[in-house]
């Protein structure tokens, strides 16, 4: 293979990446549970940005219910992301498993 070529080739690689980076950083998606109860929002780096709770979960006689709620809301954001994620970059990525 022309070695200029491979250099041309990984411009465009690295310009495609930072592309993604870009757009990465602007995805969010919300996670729920309890029937919208319990929401937790992430960033693209999979950052917890917000959480919001609807008033009725909050007993505090129940406090690992809401416990759980919030581990499941995160759950759920966090499958969201992997799914957002792979759904936009994929076609960039050219089918590599990442």
């Amino acid at each position: 293979m022309n070695p200029f070529s491979m250099m041309k080739n990984l411009a465009g690689m690295q310009e495609q990446l930072k592309k993604a980076q870009d757009e990465i950083s602007k995805v969010e998606v919300t996670g729920s549970a309890g029937g919208n109860m319990v929401q937790v929002r992430l960033n693209g780096k999979f950052e917890l940005v917000d959480i919001i709770l609807d008033p009725i979960c909050v007993d505090n006689r129940d406090v690992p219910m809401l416990q759980d709620l919030i581990k499941a809301a995160h759950r759920n954001a966090m499958e969201k992301m992997q799914e957002t994620l792979k759904s936009q970059l994929g076609p960039m990525l050219g089918g590599l498993n990442i």
